[in-house]
């Protein structure tokens, strides 16, 4: 009886191996290209004789694929002399392979579109097909993107450490994009978030991964049963998964424990106090506005005073949220949504749905833009609307 190939296994330990492969004398794109290669194969014998060492196993075929397309250019005969000699198999130091592969997918010379790319084919383990899909792509355009990304990166000494900062924000990107196609990137970006807390002691990695779990949580209650948009004060918390809340408490409060505050740390705490609340009239406003100020001190980021406009506005009343606003710059994505809420709050609700109505035109996603036109609707559809 044939047993199904345990993908996640597979794409857990492809770092390891590239990082063996790199160690051995392989650049990093001939590495990849030979890891991928063994994944297929992989996929095509294990059902029928799985491994004992499926990692060993990886190493030993992609290491001969790696030979196998480095003897078939005559270009590169001096290298061939040099990786001939197979070395002895050793124990694979996965620490310092997976972090610096972290770095290098993520290097600033790269576009934060190649760097997602580049992130889930070598660390994700993923296949060019599988993120063309979930980027609703075609595949040949990825791949493309994916050699660009090789290209520019092939070259790169890493004789120092790299950012984290940068490596956390190519995660984000992942998880932000949800899933599509067969394969679910914001589970895949946890997964590698969880990977790079194993080898790497920074409290931000653990503020992503919390903000991740906190957020996910909340995902069978984000859309109804008709796709549309349900808002955090509408949802069924009885939906939300406890276990991942815990988890995502967990994580954040052993990171808090460091004193070495950041901006994913921040924001996890706001997703937690959102979490803890039984009810939408039980959220400590109060606290959430403290984090924002934190998160403000941190980033400085227009979105996040824009964010913290809303709070004002539940803590301290409409008024006051309404005053946080006219701080900011109007140009700012959904300044014109958040001054259509706080109207309402306040009681105005023509100036509310004309505020909801020019949102919804302006809004880049089509659920968004539904949402924006049922609220502006049902505004309208008062006595005297």
């Amino acid at each position: 009886m044939t047993a199904p190939v345990d993908e996640t296994l597979l794409r857990a330990i492809v770092p390891t191996v590239i990082g063996v492969l790199g160690r051995r004398g392989a650049d990093f794109a001939a590495a990849e290209d030979a890891v991928q290669e063994a994944l297929v194969e992989a996929v095509r014998v294990w059902p029928d004789d799985p491994p004992r060492d499926p990692q060993n196993w990886l190493v030993t075929v992609a290491w001969r694929k790696f030979l196998d397309a480095t003897r078939a250019e005559s270009s590169r005969r001096q290298r061939e002399l040099r990786v001939e000699a197979e070395p002895e198999p050793g124990p694979a130091e996965a620490r310092d392979d997976s972090l610096r592969l972290y770095f290098l997918c993520a290097h600033p010379s790269l576009t934060p579109a190649s760097a997602v790319a580049l992130t889930l084919r070598a660390i994700g383990g993923l296949t060019t097909r599988q993120i063309a899909q979930a980027y609703l792509v075609p595949e040949a355009t990825m791949a493309q993107r994916i050699s660009r990304a090789k290209r520019t990166v092939s070259g790169v000494r890493f004789d120092r450490p790299g950012d984290i900062g940068t490596v956390l924000r190519v995660l984000y990107l992942v998880f932000n994009e949800g899933y599509s196609g067969d394969v679910d990137l914001a589970a895949e970006a946890i997964r590698l978030t969880r990977q790079l807390a194993a080898v790497s002691d920074h409290p931000e990695v653990s503020g992503l991964l919390a903000l991740m779990l906190l957020h996910h949580a909340r995902r069978p209650a984000r859309t109804g049963p008709d796709g549309a948009l349900v808002p955090l004060a509408e949802q069924d918390r009885g939906a939300w998964d406890i276990r991942l809340i815990a988890e995502g408490v967990d994580v954040l409060q052993a990171a808090l424990a460091r004193d070495r505050l950041g901006e994913f740390q921040a924001q996890a705490a706001i997703a937690a106090l959102h979490a803890d609340a039984r009810t939408a009239d039980e959220t400590d406003w109060v606290q959430i506005v403290e984090w924002y100020d934190e998160l403000v001190r941190l980033t400085g980021s227009p979105i996040a005073r824009l964010n913290r406009a809303v709070a004002v506005g539940e803590a301290d009343g409409a008024r006051a949220g309404l005053a946080a606003l006219a701080e900011l710059d109007p140009s700012l994505p959904r300044f014109t949504a958040v001054a259509a809420y706080l109207h309402e709050k306040d009681g105005d609700a023509a100036t509310a749905a004309r505020l909801y109505a020019d949102a919804a035109r302006a809004a880049p996603d089509l659920r968004e833009r539904d949402h924006l036109t049922r609220q502006a609707a049902r505004l309208n559809a008062r006595p005297g609307g």
